[in-house]
């Protein structure tokens, strides 16, 4: 019997994908908004998905998470030297002394420019210039400037915060709005 009431389920969320939002990859159904990398959130396409298992990753997380290791590698398109990709629950072989940041509140124009960046708010890492998005009082990457509840992509008009952490209008009434008979 034919499923009139949708599509497919979601790889990502498990909802239903309708036709019209549907991305088709490793034959699973993934909505566009849900076709992003498994660890830094990045939205894929097909030229930039790897696969491994039932995971989706970018092709940089994907190298830096599973491909070889040793010297010369894991140093490809898009991977700083200095990440060694904890993120990914790589465990580095050995560590270094920490970096610790500077607590002077006027660096210099040297530190300014080759180490005293802001940090994204949701993944810690370098926020620079060309990538940098304000939103809360805070610094985002632009990949990172997604709603903490459903990852869907943020403007400064569609952004609601809590507690240091940024919403999408729907998931901030759904989580956080009045209760009762009349509200949500």
């Amino acid at each position: 019997m034919p499923n009139w009431g949708g599509g497919n389920k979601c790889g990502a969320c498990g909802r239903t994908v309708y036709h019209a939002e549907e991305v088709q990859c490793d034959g699973r159904s993934f909505h566009r908004c849900c076709f992003l990398c498994m660890v830094c959130r990045k939205n894929l396409d097909s030229t930039t998905v790897a696969i491994h298992d039932a995971e989706v990753y970018c092709k940089s997380c994907y190298g830096k998470k599973y491909g070889p290791k040793g010297y010369g590698y894991g140093q490809g398109a898009g991977t700083l030297n200095m990440d060694r990709g904890e993120r990914l629950g790589i465990k580095p072989e050995s560590t270094p002394s920490p970096h610790r940041p500077t607590t002077n509140p006027n660096p210099s124009k040297f530190a300014q420019k080759f180490g005293g960046t802001e940090k994204c708010s949701r993944c810690g890492d370098s926020v620079y210039a060309a990538e940098k998005v304000i939103g809360a009082g805070k610094p985002w990457h632009k990949n990172c400037f997604r709603c903490a509840k459903c990852g869907k992509s943020l403007e400064s008009t569609t952004l609601t915060e809590k507690e240091g952490e940024i919403y999408c209008k729907g998931c901030y009434a759904k989580n956080f709005g009045p209760k009762g008979f009349g509200y949500g």
